[in-house]
Parts: structure tokens; C-alpha cells; sequence
């Protein structure tokens, strides 16, 4: 099967540098201005005769729009960013000293909980049960999406690698094109 990959594009809080999963923010006119030039650079696989799936997050909808225009989609939430609960829209900086932060950070965050959110673990078992129904159905795939789901697909697909979730995030408006039988793929 094949299965493209696609971050959003950036977005106030990437270029403030804040934990944001939950909150549905847009694009950036940065973040537009890039995924228009990244469009005109005509490196971007077709989609035609593929399903297409975003979030539902309105920054992995404009995403969508800006780079392909108005095509038929679906959504599943499942694909959506962790929560990171009372941490979203926060940098590092304002929680640096939060010892309901520190306890967050520390050890195995992925294991770890964020106050009223949920854990890295908890976000990989939901995309990673909504990425199997759609290798079960067999069509061409397409997901706009977020960069920790698309870590946690791409480690759940090339384990042998042995990246971690920030070695498999793409930037913004990038992503991955796989081939699930051959288990290759290459980078956008």
C-alpha cells in the first residue's frame, strides 16, 4: 500500500515555539507563503485515484487546500496531535520551573501524562489503531496530519531505524512517502 504523510504547515505556535495538540489554531501567513512556494516547486506526489485523510485540525485542512486546492477528503480525528492539556500554547521557558511540568518531562515522556491531557503513548495507540484500518482497507492513502502521528507511524513502521519521535518528525509541510509491502520509503 502506499501511504504519503503530510505535516501541516506552520503555524503561530511552531514559530513561538509552544506545545499546541488540541488547540485549533490556522496557519500562519508564514506557514501559507511556504506551502504556496513548496506547491509551485512541483515536488509534491500526486494524489489523484488516492483516499485522502486529514485531522480535521483547520491547520491540517488549510494544509490540504493550500497545497492540492478543494479535493474530496475525510477526516479522522484519530490522527490528531497529543493533548498536552494545561501545557498547550506554552513554551518551554513559562513551564521551565512548573514542578507538574518537570514531573512531565522527566523520565519516560512518552509514558508520562500531561496535567489533563494525555500521554505520547496514548496518541501512538490511537493513530497507530486508525493507521491499521486504513492498511486493512488497501487503498492508496493520504494523511494530513501532525508530526507526532506521523513519528509514531513511521517508528511503528521502520523500527529498525531506531530514530526518535523528533528524528522522524518532518517539517512543516513535509512529510514521507512509504511503501507498506516493500517497507521503503523517501522523505518530501
Amino acid at each position: 500500500m502506499r501511504l504519503i504523510l503530510i505535516r501541516h504547515g506552520r503555524t503561530e505556535a511552531n514559530e513561538r515555539h509552544l506545545y499546541c495538540g488540541s488547540t485549533d489554531l490556522p496557519l500562519s501567513e508564514g506557514g501559507r507563503r511556504e506551502l504556496g512556494a513548496l506547491r509551485a516547486s512541483g515536488i509534491l506526489p500526486p494524489l489523484e485515484g488516492m483516499r485522502v485523510v486529514t485531522s480535521g485540525a483547520r491547520r491540517c485542512e488549510e494544509t490540504l487546500f493550500a497545497l492540492y486546492g478543494a479535493i474530496p477528503h475525510e477526516s479522522e480525528q484519530a490522527f490528531r496531535e497529543t493533548d498536552f492539556g494545561d501545557f498547550e500554547m506554552r513554551s518551554y521557558e513559562e513551564l521551565k520551573n512548573d514542578p507538574a511540568y518537570i514531573a512531565w518531562i522527566t523520565g519516560d515522556n512518552e509514558a508520562n501524562v500531561c496535567p489533563h491531557g494525555e500521554s505520547g503513548n496514548r496518541m501512538r495507540d490511537r493513530v497507530l489503531a486508525a493507521l491499521n484500518l486504513l492498511i486493512l482497507d488497501g487503498r492508496p492513502t493520504a494523511v494530513f496530519t501532525h508530526g507526532g502521528p506521523i513519528a509514531s507511524v513511521m517508528d511503528s513502521l521502520f523500527p529498525e531505524e531506531g530514530k526518535n519521535r523528533y528524528q522522524w518528525q518532518p517539517e512543516p509541510g513535509r512529510g514521507y512517502v512509504v511503501d507498506t509491502g516493500a517497507r521503503t520509503y523517501t522523505k518530501l
